[in-house]
């Protein structure tokens, strides 16, 4: 196996808003989500939700790839932003001070391709060394995309149960950083690849 040193090769050329160029030649839109609380919608809601997806994917230009990514994370509740001083308050502050929750984040990001293809190999190793001319700049093409998912996105925000919001270059290169470090946080982790696993920290 060949050995790539990643921070020698970052997978993201350059961010500009919302909008990611990868090193393989790739242009990401990038949004997060905030969906409805578990067990807060009816069967109609869910139809009307279903109904809202499929009218707001079918008009996007062929060749997209759509990724929605949920993250959960276990987490500890901070009471700091609680009140603290009569008694109930401070019985309230007590009784969440610590307590275990499970943070959840939603994530959309609309992908267009260079080539259409994404069984070849530029896109399956995002780390390949690629040359500087394969990076283009923001065309009509790019664009019209642009302009094909925020239509997209409109779309579903419309629906009143789902809001969608554009990412900042701030964000997404934390959330970057998040995913390589396995989301711990405070410090960096290292990565292991093995033949049969992958340890990280």
């Amino acid at each position: 196996m060949n050995k790539i040193n990643l921070s020698a090769y970052q997978p993201i050329a350059d961010i500009q808003d919302n909008i990611v160029f990868a090193n393989n030649g790739n242009v990401i839109l990038c949004y997060e989500g905030n969906l409805p609380e578990i067990y807060s919608l009816s069967e109609k809601d869910f139809e009307d939700m279903h109904g809202a997806w499929f009218q707001a994917l079918k008009s996007l230009p062929v060749g997209t790839v759509v990724h929605k990514q949920d993250i959960y994370l276990k987490k500890s509740y901070s009471s700091e932003q609680l009140a603290n001083k009569t008694f109930l308050e401070k019985a309230t502050h007590e009784h969440f001070k610590g307590r275990g929750h499970i943070e959840h984040k939603c994530y959309l990001f609309f992908i267009l391709t260079k080539n259409k293809a994404l069984n070849n190999s530029k896109f399956v190793n995002p780390f390949r060394k690629v040359s500087k001319g394969i990076v283009q700049e923001l065309d009509d093409n790019i664009k019209s995309f642009a302009n094909s998912v925020s239509d997209s996105v409109s779309f579903i925000n419309n629906s009143r149960k789902m809001a969608f919001l554009p990412l900042k270059a701030e964000q997404i290169q934390q959330l970057t950083n998040d995913y390589f470090n396995g989301f711990n946080e405070g410090f960096d982790t290292d990565i292991i690849l093995d033949k049969k696993s992958v340890n990280i920290g």
